[in-house]
């Protein structure tokens, strides 16, 4: 049996771990063991996240009187208001400081007994919200978790989710003769199918390299990390230096080259800039000691020496969005530190360097999720793609996941197709060393934005980046809010232009000029500025109508030199030989 644990080990333990000694990672394997199969269990929850919440919850309210008074008050009243509009002696009303819940907002809503069901169930939310909310003496992180918790559960709880307390779904049901639940069990079959890795039959609304994708390019250079793609010009001259952009490695890179009409790409292109892409590769098992300087190296400086390479420039403007924005941030600061000066700009898209405020997500992070984490891509070597999209679903399970099933399985109605959501859906998978590396050093420790993160052996800071800074922020985000992007502020020493756009943190960047009711804050802070906090700044800064592009591309031009003849297309030798057309062959890896 000990032999047996030992060829375990050496199948999933990283290499960190098996330096200790065999019997301890002997022991350590079977824990591991047994921690990822209770996060199967678990969704991947550490219980003793949830575990500290609710005893720190039970043991103040406990000591709690008063409060536990004003909840025996509030739960009386809701009943007896409930009760009275059961026996129609009186309307049924939410409670009054309730906003309007749109689940209920179809006037059927308003019919005995379904107005009855939806004021008690907004009733229980609202009271829930306040049992498990100031009470005095609880952590406030701890508060935050339990009100989400309870949010989620009264959520799942709510009439509008069942077909027999749903009235929309009774009426369709009835004009439509159970059409729309076998509609809807099509549908359920159609997405179990894609869940396991199986399109359904028949040509699919958006596919890349169709309509997803399409600015015409080339490969130009690959590694065992990433693509390089180059996009061909459309103006007859272009600015010298290119644009390098880095996407999150989370996600496929095409959220910045969606359809024509929306594409960040095809926009740069158009306004006479050279641009490059980072295409990620998917990672998989032989991939799980890729870590975070794998991915500085052979991703974000691999592509930054190929780009100036092929275009013969002394700089570039870089470009990160979301961990990508991240990475590029780490490489910006090393190569400052290190007297590197080939950025012109370094511009940020709803990109973190701080991540104390890090919205939901920080919820449920602390060192036993972490370990858990870590458990669960032990045996595999990454994690996967199913489970990190789940964790976002939950954050907004109102409207990602019981909306959707709403309307999918009971109503049999799916919604319009979009790119966004095409894209949304094609995840790729995160090595396990780099994931782990990720959640640790940057999401739990904070070790970029307190000095303690190391490049080469050395400490880098954000104050060593001297290209002048374009931070986005959008003001629905919940990935990266847009104060926590605003940081950079506390951070740089250099030039910063801050953006503040409407929508969240997808659809805020893919903002293309002329989208319907968008709008934008712009201002820029010299180096030697005074800081202003983020509520001076947004109230210092009117709105203005439109997209942000138009002004980011106003702002590179300022920062590039007099157009010049463009670079020829697969004219390359060597190592920057075009390899094949655009959009590649990674981002078709699943």
């Amino acid at each position: 049996m000990p032999n047996q644990l030992k060829l375990l080990t050496s199948q999933i333990i990283s290499p960190e771990i098996t330096k200790a000694e065999p019997a301890d990672t002997a022991a350590e394997a079977l824990d591991r063991m047994t921690h990822a199969g209770l996060a199967q269990a678990t969704a991947g929850l550490s219980p003793s996240v949830l575990a500290e919440a609710w005893t720190d919850w039970v043991v103040h309210l406990a000591s709690s009187p008063g409060k536990q008074m004003q909840l025996r008050e509030q739960a009386m009243r809701d009943g007896q208001a409930v009760l009275a509009a059961w026996l129609g002696l009186r309307p049924a009303e939410a409670d009054p400081d309730d906003v309007p819940d749109r689940r209920y907002a179809n006037a059927a809503w308003q019919n005995w007994p379904f107005n009855v069901w939806s004021a008690a169930h907004q009733r229980s939310w609202h009271w829930w919200q306040d049992a498990v909310t100031g009470v005095h003496g609880m952590t406030p992180e701890h508060e935050t978790l339990m009100a989400f918790v309870a949010g989620m559960i009264s959520d799942s709880t709510a009439p509008s989710n069942f077909a027999l307390t749903n009235p929309e779904v009774i009426a369709t049901t009835r004009a439509e003769r159970g059409q729309n639940l076998m509609r809807g069990a099509s549908n359920l079959a159609d997405d179990i199918m894609r869940r396991t890795g199986k399109a359904p039959d028949g040509p699919q609304p958006f596919e890349v390299g169709r309509n997803l994708a399409t600015t015409p390019g080339k490969v130009v250079f690959r590694n065992d990390l990433i693509e390089l793609i180059q996009y061909a010009p459309t103006t007859a001259e272009v600015r010298p230096e290119p644009i390098l952009i880095v996407p999150a490695w989370i996600m496929k890179y095409y959220i910045l080259d969606l359809s024509a009409q929306n594409s960040l790409v095809r926009f740069l292109v158009a306004q006479g800039f050279t641009v490059f892409m980072v295409s990620w590769k998917n990672p998989d098992a032989d991939d799980r000691d890729l870590s975070m300087e794998d991915y500085r190296e052979s991703g974000v400086m691999a592509a930054l020496d190929a780009a100036l390479a092929i275009t013969q420039a002394p700089k570039l403007h870089a470009v990160g969005y979301c961990l990508g924005g991240t990475l590029l941030s780490i490489a910006a600061a090393a190569m400052g530190r290190d007297g590197d000066a080939r950025l012109a700009t370094v511009t940020l898209l709803a990109a973190q360097v701080d991540f104390t405020e890090a919205g939901p997500l920080r919820l449920f992070i602390n060192d036993s999720e972490v370990t858990l984490i870590e458990d669960m891509m032990a045996e595999k070597g990454y994690l996967s793609s199913d489970q990190m999209a789940g964790a976002f679903a939950l954050l907004r399970a109102r409207d990602l996941i019981w909306g959707p099933a709403i309307s999918s399985y009971l109503l049999g109605t799916r919604g319009d197709a979009f790119d966004l959501m095409a894209w949304n859906a094609d995840a790729t998978r995160m090595p396990a060393r780099m994931h782990s590396e990720y959640l640790r050093k940057l999401f739990l420790n904070n070790d970029l934005a307190e000095g303690r993160y190391h490049v080469g052996g050395k400490a880098i800071a954000m104050a060593d980046i001297r290209a002048p800074i374009f931070a986005v922020g959008t003001e629905d985000d919940h990935v990266a809010p847009w104060r926590s992007v605003y940081k950079m502020h506390l951070f740089a020493d250099t030039d910063v232009t801050f953006v503040l756009t409407s929508g969240g943190h997808n659809a805020g960047i893919v903002s293309e000029p002329g989208h319907h009711d968008r709008h934008f804050r712009i201002a820029e802070t010299a180096a030697t500025a005074a800081y202003k906090d983020p509520d001076d700044w947004l109230t210092d800064n009117a709105k203005s109508d439109g997209s942000w592009w138009d002004a980011f591309a106003d702002w590179l031009g300022k920062r590039s030199g007099k157009p010049v003849p463009p670079p020829q297309m697969g004219a390359h030798s060597g190592a920057n030989k075009a390899i094949c057309d655009a959009p590649g062959t990674y981002v078709m890896q699943r």
